[in-house]
């Protein structure tokens, strides 16, 4: 019988380099995405998957991610004071949202050394693992869809997008064969950032996975890879093999809107394109950005 799961990891400990100087004493995750930092939005996609129960695997200096999910009691208080229950309730959100708990990485030795870092708080459960980077639009449900893909097969489930080719070497890439359902494949190997000359397909790896416990064995016995970094690509490699009958590794594959936040060209337009959705932003923007488009050269 397929184990529900009820458990999400976030890995969150990268430097945020590509947004300096922004990000030099504040976690690129807390970078705002029109008025939410931007890990906000992942927890609340593994709140509306079912998912309560969130890890967050931090870095140094990422203590501001533990007080965004904190209670402030003195601004609780003043807003009540002020009778601001619309901002009230907007500052409680983040803190009732869900079950959320941290650890250290420590060394940073990549995904999967994040990955394995959050062993002893999931256990011999399977789990999923949600990178901060990738905002997945909440009209265009992914992690629900790979969760109902797990229980049908109980095996580990990764989220695919089709890219241009020429940007394929900036993802991992996968080798596929087709299900009985078009949105799904079989995954037969994936390849860390290839070139676009020996990549075996387009579809591109994005930072939703479920995985199975055998994970973690794996993943300790992994090699460092590209980067020097222990790859969880390398240990999905391993598994799609079905290797001590892990069930292998499936690919749904996501037709829908992502934001990558970790691009800085990406988040501009994410920004942009949340904010001119809002009822209360949209009306204003909206008219703005077609005069602003109109002047350009």
């Amino acid at each position: 019988m397929t184990q529900r799961i009820t458990k999400a990891v976030i890995p969150a400990a990268g430097l945020g380099t590509r947004f300096l100087p922004a990000t030099k004493a504040m976690p690129k995750e807390m970078l705002p995405v029109v008025d939410k930092p931007a890990i906000q939005y992942v927890v609340e996609e593994a709140v509306a998957a079912g998912l309560s129960d969130v890890l967050m695997i931090l870095g140094r200096n990422k203590n501001a991610l533990s007080n965004h999910f904190d209670r402030v009691t003195e601004l609780e208080q003043t807003l009540t004071a002020k009778g601001d229950q619309a901002k009230l309730q907007r500052v409680m959100e983040s803190s009732e949202l869900a079950d959320v708990h941290f650890v250290r990485q420590g060394d940073p030795k990549g995904l999967g050394h994040a990955v394995l870092r959050a062993r002893s708080h999931v256990g011999n459960e399977p789990f999923a693992v949600l990178l901060g980077d990738d905002l997945i639009d909440a009209r265009d449900p992914l992690l629900s869809r790979m969760l109902e893909e797990f229980e049908n097969r109980n095996a580990t489930i990764i989220a695919l997008l089709e890219v241009d080719p020429e940007s394929i070497h900036l993802y991992g890439a996968a080798a596929i064969e087709a299900t009985d359902n078009d949105d799904v494949v079989r995954v037969t190997g994936l390849v860390e950032k290839p070139s676009a000359d020996v990549a075996p397909s387009n579809l591109a790896v994005i930072g939703r996975y479920v995985l199975r416990p055998e994970v973690f064995g794996i993943l300790e016995n992994t090699p460092p890879g590209k980067g020097g970094e222990i790859q969880l690509t390398d240990a999905l490699e391993t598994m799609a093999a079905d290797v001590e009958g892990t069930g292998g590794v499936y690919g749904v594959v996501f037709r829908g809107r992502r934001y990558d936040t970790g691009d800085k060209g990406d988040y501009i337009k994410a920004v942009i394109q949340l904010a001119v959705e809002r009822d209360d932003l949209g009306p204003e923007l909206k008219p703005w950005l077609k005069q602003f488009v109109a002047g350009l050269d």
